[in-house]
C-alpha cells in the first residue's frame, strides 16, 4: 500500500511539474521568470493536483556541495531557504548574494524564509532576486500588510510566519493579505530539532478559519517534519511541508520526497487542497 502511494505520488509529480527548458542550464535561466509563474499559481491553486507541497530545507544540505545537493531535490516543489541574521534568531546563514546564487542553480523555485529583524526593509530585495515565495515573521514586521502587498507587487508569493508560542490572533486579520502562513513547529534558528505537537491546535484553528472564509492560503509547517510527524500536521490542516534531514539525510531524496508526499496525502485534512 505504501509503495503504491509513493509510486502514485511520483507519477502525479511527473505529470504536473512545471515545464523546464532542458536546453538551458539552471544557472542560465532568467530568474525573473519564476515569480511571475508563481503569481499565477497563487491565484489558480497549487502546481500539482494533490495540493501537497514538499519543500526540502537546504539548511540540512552539504553547503560545500550546494549545487549537487540542489540537484538531488529536483522532484520537490520548492527549495526552502532559511535566511538568519543572528539577531532575530541566534544563528547566521545566508545573505542576498548566496540566495541569488542558489536561485540561479536550483532546479526548483525558492521558498525563502526570513528569520531576520527589519523584514520591511530587506524582504523585497529577496523577491527581486527571483524567489518565488518570501516569508517574513509576524513578530518582526512593522507593517505586515504593507510588506505582503509589496512582495506581491514584485511578483512573489507573500508568506507570514509565527513562532510556536505566538498566538494566531494577529494572523487572522491578515489571512486575506498573504498567500501562505508558516507555523513553526520548532523554535526557529536551528535544524534537527524535535517536532512540537503542541503547535497543532493553532494550525487546526487556522485551517478551520481558512475553510470558513473560502481562503486559498497555503498552510506551511517547518520543524521536525518526517513521515510520522507529517501525518499529524496534515491532519491538522497543513498542505505545505518543510523537511530537512528527512530528505537530505536520505539515501534517495526523490524516494523520501515521494514518501512524505504520500504520507501527507493520506492524512490531509478535510479543509481541502488549496
Amino acid at each position: 500500500m505504501v509503495l503504491d502511494l509513493v509510486q502514485s505520488s511520483v507519477r502525479t509529480w511527473q505529470a504536473h511539474r512545471p515545464p523546464v527548458n532542458a536546453a538551458v542550464r539552471p544557472c542560465e535561466r532568467n530568474v525573473t521568470e519564476t515569480p511571475a509563474a508563481f503569481a499565477v499559481a497563487r491565484d489558480n491553486g497549487p502546481v500539482n493536483d494533490s495540493g501537497i507541497r514538499i519543500n526540502p530545507s537546504i539548511l540540512a544540505a552539504d553547503f560545500v556541495n550546494m549545487q549537487a545537493e540542489l540537484a538531488r531535490i529536483a522532484t520537490a516543489d520548492f527549495a526552502h531557504v532559511d535566511v538568519m541574521d543572528n539577531h532575530f534568531v541566534p544563528n547566521l546563514t545566508f545573505g542576498p548574494q548566496m540566495v541569488e546564487r542558489i536561485q540561479q542553480t536550483s532546479p526548483v523555485p525558492l521558498d525563502v524564509h526570513l528569520m531576520i529583524t527589519d523584514p520591511d526593509r530587506w524582504a523585497p530585495g529577496y523577491a527581486e532576486l527571483g524567489a518565488a515565495s518570501v516569508t517574513f515573521h509576524l513578530e518582526a514586521a512593522a507593517d505586515p500588510r504593507a510588506l505582503a502587498r509589496r512582495l506581491r507587487d514584485i511578483g512573489a508569493r507573500a508568506g507570514i510566519a509565527v513562532k510556536p508560542a505566538t498566538p494566531i490572533d494577529g494572523l487572522l486579520d491578515l489571512l486575506d493579505d498573504v498567500d501562505q502562513i508558516l507555523v513553526m513547529t520548532v523554535e526557529p534558528g536551528f535544524g534537527g530539532q524535535s517536532f512540537m505537537p503542541e503547535t497543532m491546535p493553532k494550525l487546526r484553528a487556522l485551517a478551520d478559519e481558512a475553510k470558513r472564509r473560502g481562503s486559498h492560503v497555503w498552510l506551511q509547517v517547518d520543524g521536525g517534519i518526517g513521515e510520522s510527524t507529517i501525518a499529524l500536521a496534515a491532519d491538522a490542516g497543513a498542505d505545505t511541508f518543510v523537511a530537512g534531514s528527512a530528505v537530505f539525510g536520505a539515501a534517495d531524496p526523490d524516494l523520501a520526497i515521494a514518501g512524505l508526499r504520500a504520507a501527507a496525502a493520506q492524512h490531509a485534512h478535510d479543509h481541502g487542497a488549496k
